[in-house]
């Protein structure tokens, strides 16, 4: 047996045993690292070519792995912006160098420019919500991605432009009987006006006359009703309000529907009255449901959706190339990166005000810190015992 591979095996030994000590300490220091994913040290054989009468010690070779597709538990926060994944996939981020990276820190803050950072300086990315249709997404990339800006969202106001109102008129009423309600609509500066409606009874059988005046008396809407005989509006029930101006702010066209109104033997009665828009109202927060959708809620009630939270993922996560600031990078083994949202197919549910801890158990590195330590020692043995073989053999000529 040689004793220079007897040294170089004991060296190959010391140099395997301080790679694992090397994950073993990043592991333990970033144990409280939100959405961390462990590392470990795999060990292999390496062999040289032995004769029958003389053996080639080798050595071990060492090959870093990672737990990115195991998930940690879960720590609950008192921020909406705290978002953690439960399931499969990665929030998408950038940094000050435009890359896109994933990543399952999930401790965002809302920034003076209205995007969400996480702890590393990284910034959440997404769509812009849109209410009628999902935006269409590059399965395979990133494009169509934006930061998740809430900049925009400070006082707000929402013009009134649809309603409905539907009421019962009392099939006693005579030629000329009137009845009155109103409804409160929203200006495009957040103030309400009242719109009023009269009700006036004709001489024809089943039949009345709406005619509906903004605040100023001005005639906005003038329609005939036609009952049938069991009482049922028979003429249209999709109405509009013409839209108006005061007090330098706008009153758009309303989209009024009065769909269940009724010609009954009852006493004049508004069944159903309401329309969309809001005054003026302050931020009071911020919302992510389970699927991703950013809202801003108002001191009023009020949500308005805003952005949709976008998540990739991979085939193969464990093989996703690490980066400095707990992000990742797609590798040739990890796979191409799918896009998608959070509760759709692949990908796992969102939790608001919650974070993913670290998934390292100390106990288990500290127990293999302490196998690596002696471990380390005994093939440093091996080396000193061959230093000291190498040694007599040198002294034979003496």
């Amino acid at each position: 047996m040689s004793l220079y591979g007897t040294m170089r095996t004991g060296v190959s030994g010391m140099n395997a045993q301080a790679n694992r000590l090397g994950t073993v300490a990043d592991n333990i220091a970033n144990s409280s690292t939100v959405g961390y994913k462990k590392s470990s040290t795999q060990f292999s054989s390496m062999i040289l070519p032995s004769t029958a009468g003389q053996y080639n010690s080798g050595g071990v070779e060492t090959d870093v792995r990672y737990s990115i597709s195991s998930q940690g538990t879960f720590s609950y926060t008192t921020s909406s912006t705290d978002l953690a994944i439960n399931g499969d996939g990665f929030f998408i981020v950038t940094g000050e160098d435009g890359v896109n990276y994933l990543t399952r820190a999930g401790a965002f803050t809302l920034q003076d420019d209205g995007t969400l950072q996480n702890s590393a300086g990284y910034t959440l990315m997404g769509y812009e919500y849109d209410s009628a249709a999902d935006p269409t997404i590059v399965v395979n990339g990133f494009d169509g991605l934006s930061e998740v800006n809430l900049s925009g969202s400070g006082i707000s106001a929402v013009a009134s432009d649809t309603g409905i109102l539907a009421v019962n008129l009392p099939n006693t009423a005579v030629d000329g009987d009137t009845k009155t309600t109103s409804l409160k609509v929203f200006d495009s500066q957040g103030t309400s006006r009242l719109v009023t409606f009269t009700y006036t009874k004709t001489a024809t059988d089943n039949q009345w006359d709406v005619v509906a005046t903004d605040p100023d008396g001005n005639t906005i809407l003038s329609e005939t009703l036609d009952f049938d005989v069991d009482g049922k509006l028979t003429s249209t029930p999709d109405l509009t309000l013409t839209g108006f101006t005061q007090g330098g702010a706008e009153v758009p066209d309303i989209a009024l529907s009065i769909a269940g109104t009724t010609q009954l033997a009852s006493d004049f009665s508004v069944q159903n009255g309401k329309v969309n828009g809001n005054a003026a109202s302050k931020v009071k927060g911020y919302e992510i449901d389970d699927t991703g959708v950013v809202s801003v809620a108002y001191e009023n009630g009020d949500l308005v959706p805003t952005y949709r939270v976008a998540l990739a993922s991979v085939q193969s996560p464990d093989n996703l190339n690490p980066v400095a600031g707990n992000l990742y990078t797609q590798s040739n083994d990890s796979g191409v990166v799918v896009m998608g949202y959070a509760g759709s197919s692949g990908f796992g549910s969102i939790i608001s005000g919650a974070l993913e801890d670290s998934n390292v158990d100390v106990a288990e590195e500290l127990t293999a810190m302490i196998e690596s330590q002696r471990n380390y020692t005994a093939n440093s043995k091996v080396f000193q015992t061959g230093s000291e073989l190498m040694e007599v053999l040198v002294n034979l000529k003496r």
